[in-house]
């Protein structure tokens, strides 16, 4: 990542205590939602983290983490949340310069997850079936400042396979992970990762069971349980409300 601000890029407008205001960085001004208008063009050639001045208001410009992005995404079918998201990350072994493909683009919340992670030099490849999912997806990373990082491309894995191979992860958000898993496989480097998400356990089951059957090692399931604490001097305990139940991970790794 380049250590000066260019035109094109997602600046983050931060002030404490307020959710960050996504703006894409270019010359002259422009219209930012109801806000107004604002002229960005000041920080061009200058380092993230100072300061610009709108709406008689003072915010710090910086880049925008994932999770501003993902506060930002425009929704329509259900998504794979954050803290679900970052784990498949994890357990597909995504890395930065990484070669990794989706199935399921969905509204792309977990593609944008799966961009941010690869790096400017790494790409994702994610397929859909539905046209108004990969449009949709298509949008959101647009919005994002990451859409050169993806190829989106219309395919019905389940029934056609990949077009790609020696690819690093392979990541399926679908209703039937287990019909593509073999697909997967082939399609994976050797050493490269499978990775699933899941609503409900009869899903996991059938998942898991594939998985082993296909000969993937490393097999592991697990869910993620976010529980927030509220800290005070002499009196830190759990918040009252969590977020429990969202999804069931499984992952695997090609190594014969």
């Amino acid at each position: 990542m380049v250590d000066r601000w260019s035109e094109g890029e997602i600046v983050a407008l931060k002030r404490p205590g307020e959710p960050a205001v996504l703006v894409p960085l270019a010359k002259g001004p422009q219209k930012v939602g109801n806000e107004g208008v604002l002229d960005l063009t000041p920080l061009l050639g200058e380092r993230p983290g100072g300061e610009i001045a709108w709406s008689g208001t003072t915010f710090r410009a910086v880049r925008p983490s994932l999770s501003d992005l993902f506060a930002a995404l425009r929704r329509g079918a259900q998504i794979v949340t954050l803290k679900d998201a970052a784990h498949l990350v994890r357990l597909a072994g995504v890395l930065p310069g990484g070669r990794v493909v989706e199935a399921g683009s969905g509204t792309g919340a977990l593609t944008l997850a799966l961009a941010m992670a690869v790096g400017p030099t790494g790409k994702v490849i994610s397929y859909d079936r539905r046209a108004e999912f990969l449009e949709s997806a298509r949008a959101n990373l647009r919005r994002s400042g990451l859409s050169d990082r993806v190829d989106f491309r219309s395919r019905d894995v389940a029934a056609d396979g990949f077009d790609v191979s020696e690819v690093d992860s392979v990541v399926l958000d679908l209703a039937e992970p287990w019909e593509v898993l073999r697909a997967a496989r082939e399609a994976l480097a050797m050493g490269g990762y499978a990775a699933t998400y899941t609503p409900t356990y009869n899903q996991l089951e059938r998942t898991v069971r594939t998985f082993r059957s296909l000969r993937y090692d490393e097999v592991r399931a697990m869910e993620v349980i976010e529980r927030g604490l509220h800290v005070g001097e002499g009196g830190t305990r759990p918040e009252f409300e969590m977020l429990g139940h969202t999804g069931f991970l499984a992952a695997g790794r090609k190594v014969d």
